[in-house]
C-alpha cells in the first residue's frame, strides 16, 4: 500500500521508481482520484455545515411562531440531508476507488535492486559449496531406487489429482526430520520465535500481506470464506495487523512450519514431474517485524539464517538478487537461495528472502510508540523460507545419491533420525 500524501509530493520520484519494475506512470490516474475525492470530501463537509445551519435557523422559526418559515426551512433541511448523504456516498466510493487503485499497485524497489526485465537479469551474489562430481549419470529425485518405495504420485494423483504426492516410511521419516531439523536451528540458534498458526484465514489476512487483490487466483478459498494460506507469512505477518507495538519489542522475529497451499495459476507444464512443484507442501517460513532503520541489515541477517541450514546440510548454493522485473509484488529487494541439484544439472529456488518496507504494515496499519515519544510510525516487515521442506528433501536426495541407487544422508540430519545415516537402494534407513 502506497502513502498518497508522497505521490502528491513527489509524483515524477513515485513514478520513476515504479518505472524501474517496467510501470507507465501511475501518478496521474491516482491524482486525478484523489483530486476528485478531496473535492467530493470538501463539498459533503460544506453541505453539512449548511445543514446544520439551516437546522439551527428552523428552531428560531418555530420559537418565533413563523408557521410559514419553519415549514420551508424545515423542507430545505430536508433536502440538504439528502444532498450530504448523497455528496458522502460519492466521497465514499471515490475513497475505496482510490483504495483499490493503490491495493494493485506493486511496491516500489529499492535503489540497490538491480534493473531487469525478467529472472535472466537476476544477480548472482554468492556461492557455497561445489557440486560434488560423480562418474555416474545423476538421477532426478523421484527416480532413486530408494525413493521410489516412499514417494507414491500414482496414489496421490487418485487421491487428489495432479501435482500432490504420499509420502511413507522412509522417505516421511526423512522429510519430517528435516522441518525439525530446520525448527531447532532456528529457535535454538537463530533467536526465533517458535510459532504454530492456522492454514485458514479470513480475506483481510490476505490483503495485509499483498495475496488479494491481485493474486487470488493463486490462491484456494473455501465455501466459508476463508483463505488457505499460501505460506505462513500471511499468518506470521498478520500478528501486529492493527497493532500498534512499542518499539522495545521490535524486532519481534517469528518462525512456522506449516501446510502451504497454492493452485500454481499460471505455471502449467513447468515442472510437473516430481516434488518441486506441488499444489500442497510444507515450510519453514520466518518472518521479522522490525524497526524502520534496522530492516535492510535484517533481510542480510535473515538471508543468513536461510544459508544456514544449507550450510549445515552440505547442499552447495548460490545466491541471487532478484532484478526490478522478478521482484515480487510486495518486496523491495529479494534475495533467492538456490540449491543444486545433480538430477536437473541447475541451481534451483529453496528460498526467497524479501524485505518490504512499510508496504504490507500500510495495509494491515501496524505501526510503533517510539521510546523517545512522538507520533506512531509505520513497522517494517520482512519474510523467508527458512527452508521449503519439500524442496530440502530433493535437494538432499539428489545431492546425497549415490552408484548403487542408495542415498548417504547429511551428518547434520542423524540427531534427528535415530543415528540413521544411509537411505539404502530398497527403501530403508541404516
Amino acid at each position: 500500500m502506497h502513502d498518497i500524501r508522497a505521490i502528491r509530493e513527489n509524483p515524477a520520484a513515485w513514478d520513476a521508481a515504479l518505472s524501474r519494475r517496467g510501470m507507465a506512470p501511475q501518478s496521474p490516474a491516482v491524482l486525478k482520484i484523489d483530486e476528485e475525492r478531496r473535492a467530493a470530501i470538501h463539498a459533503a463537509e460544506t453541505a453539512q455545515a449548511d445543514q446544520n445551519r439551516v437546522s439551527k435557523d428552523v428552531g428560531k422559526a418555530k420559537a418565533s411562531g413563523d408557521e410559514a418559515e419553519f415549514e420551508r426551512l424545515r423542507a430545505l433541511v430536508g433536502e440538504k440531508k439528502a444532498e450530504v448523504a448523497a455528496m458522502q456516498a460519492r466521497a465514499k466510493a471515490l475513497d475505496a476507488q482510490l483504495n483499490d487503485v493503490l491495493m494493485g499497485i506493486p511496491n516500489l524497489p529499492y535503489n540497490d535492486t538491480p534493473e531487469g526485465a525478467d529472472e535472466a537479469d537476476n544477480v548472482e551474489i554468492s556461492r557455497w559449496g561445489t557440486p560434488e562430481p560423480v562418474d555416474f549419470a545423476p538421477l532426478e529425485h523421484y527416480d532413486l531406487p530408494g525413493v521410489k518405495p516412499g514417494m507414491d504420485f500414482e496414489t496421490a494423483a487418485k487421491l487428489s489429482g495432479a501435482r500432490f504426492v504420499v509420502l511413507s516410511g522412509a522417505v516421511a521419516r526423512l522429510h519430517r526430520a528435516l522441518a525439525q531439523f530446520m525448527l531447532d536451528t532456528h529457535t535454538e540458534e537463530n533467536g526465533l520465535i517458535e510459532t504454530w498458526t492456522p492454514v485458514l484465514v479470513k480475506t483481510d489476512m490476505m490483503l495485509g500481506t499483498g495475496q488479494l487483490p491481485k493474486f487470488g487466483e493463486d490462491s484456494y478459498q473455501t465455501r466459508e470464506g476463508w483463505w488457505l494460506v499460501p505460506t505462513a507469512e500471511v499468518t506470521l505477518t498478520n500478528i501486529v495487523n492493527g497493532l500498534t507495538v512499542d518499539e522495545s519489542t521490535l524486532p519481534r522475529r517469528y518462525v512456522a512450519h506449516t501446510q502451504c497451499f497454492r493452485s500454481e495459476a499460471g505455471s502449467a507444464g513447468r515442472d510437473t514431474a516430481g516434488m518441486l512443484r506441488q499444489h500442497q507442501f510444507e515450510k519453514v517460513e520466518m518472518v521479522s517485524v522490525t524497526h524502520p532503520d534496522a530492516s535492510r541489515a535484517e533481510l542480510d541477517r535473515m538471508t543468513s539464517c536461510a544459508q544456514g541450514i544449507l550450510e549445515k546440510l552440505g547442499l552447495p548454493y548460490r545466491t541471487v538478487v532478484l532484478c526490478t522485473g522478478d521482484t515480487g509484488f510486495g518486496a523491495r529487494r529479494t534475495h533467492d537461495i538456490e540449491v543444486w541439484l545433480p538430477g536437473q544439472n541447475a541451481y534451483r529456488e529453496i528460498s526467497s528472502v524479501s524485505v518490504c518496507g512499510e508496504f504490507q504494515a500500510r495495509r494491515m496499519n501496524a505501526r510503533f510508540k517510539p521510546e523517545g515519544g512522538g507520533k506512531p510510525e509505520y513497522v517494517h516487515t520482512l519474510n523467508g523460507s527458512g527452508l521449503a521442506v519439500g524442496r530440502c528433501l530433493i535437494a538432499v536426495l539428489e545431492n546425497g545419491q549415490q552408484a548403487d541407487g542408495s542415498v548417504v544422508l547429511p551428518k547434520a540430519l542423524r540427531p534427528w533420525l535415530g543415528g540413521k545415516s544411509t537411505l539404502t537402494a530398497d527403501g530403508a534407513l541404516v
